[in-house]
């Protein structure tokens, strides 16, 4: 299963490399391999209202340090920022910039085309069976 979710979270960043959405300077670090399936945990599990970075390493599955790595690439690259969290003033929420929406359209877009390549390359009935399967271990 390692090496297919390999597989797919490289398609899925080829896509969005080849994606019109994406700004260039993006574009050229998926295009050379910078960005790596690391940088698409962000995308998969930043909540659009923002997330502390506690929360954003919980869901990821990933240590705060190595989260806030992260963080500090993506806030670079332009896809995030920190902004003062309004429940609790010690507290920063990680957001997505209008750069960073416009990548996890480009990511939306390019997950729903790998899943219509993968269902092409085993089948619609195979497709649902694997769909199924992943649904009952993650639950």
């Amino acid at each position: 299963m390692s090496q297919a979710l390999q597989r797919f979270d490289a398609r899925v960043l080829f896509l969005m490399s080849r994606n019109e959405h994406v700004p260039l300077a993006l574009s050229n670090l998926a295009a050379r391999g910078c960005l790596s399936a690391s940088h698409v945990h962000i995308t998969r599990h930043l909540a659009l209202e923002g997330s502390r970075l506690t929360e954003l390493a919980s869901r990821a599955n990933v240590s705060k340090q190595a989260m806030g790595k992260l963080v500090e690439q993506c806030e670079a690259w332009g896809l995030v920022t920190r902004m003062a969290d309004s429940r609790d003033a010690r507290a920063r929420r990680i957001m997505f910039t209008p750069t960073g929406l416009s990548w996890l359209q480009a990511f939306g877009d390019a997950v729903e085309q790998a899943e219509a390549e993968l269902r092409a390359a085993v089948g619609a009935e195979v497709a649902a069976v694997i769909a199924i399967g992943l649904e009952a271990y993650a639950a």
